[in-house]
């Protein structure tokens, strides 16, 4: 069984920065895709950034430039670098991982919350 759990999330001002860990357990296919999501009450949950099993990496255009994902194989572990946050980056964010026909979300965390403050 795979287990997911994110942190970093907290509250900081627009403009300022926040890195999110996403920590997994049990057994993950190395072929694997990992990716961020993030969910506003009453709204859909939208995908922010992934990385596939060969590194490459996409971005919702909305974050393009500003937010960075990266993994640590040997550690499972899945990272969100995100700069320049803005009061509409504010969401609960997820991670999932899981096969790329499955759209990367076989297994989800449970959240972290991000809020940033105009």
């Amino acid at each position: 069984q795979v287990m997911l759990v994110e942190s970093g999330g907290d509250s900081v001002q627009a403009g300022g920065s926040l890195r999110l860990t996403c920590e997994a357990s049990g057994y993950i296919y190395s072929s694997y895709c990992w990716g961020w999501f993030r969910q506003v009450p009453g709204k859909v949950r939208e995908g922010v950034a992934t990385i596939y099993d060969d590194g490459s990496t996409t971005y919702a255009y909305s974050v393009r430039g500003r937010f960075t994902i990266s993994k640590d194989n040997a550690k499972n572990t899945l990272f969100l670098q995100m700069n320049s946050l803005m009061a509409e980056d504010s969401a609960m964010y997820y991670c999932a991982t899981g096969v790329q026909a499955a759209g990367c979300r076989s297994y989800w965390g449970q959240g972290t919350q991000v809020t940033v403050s105009s």
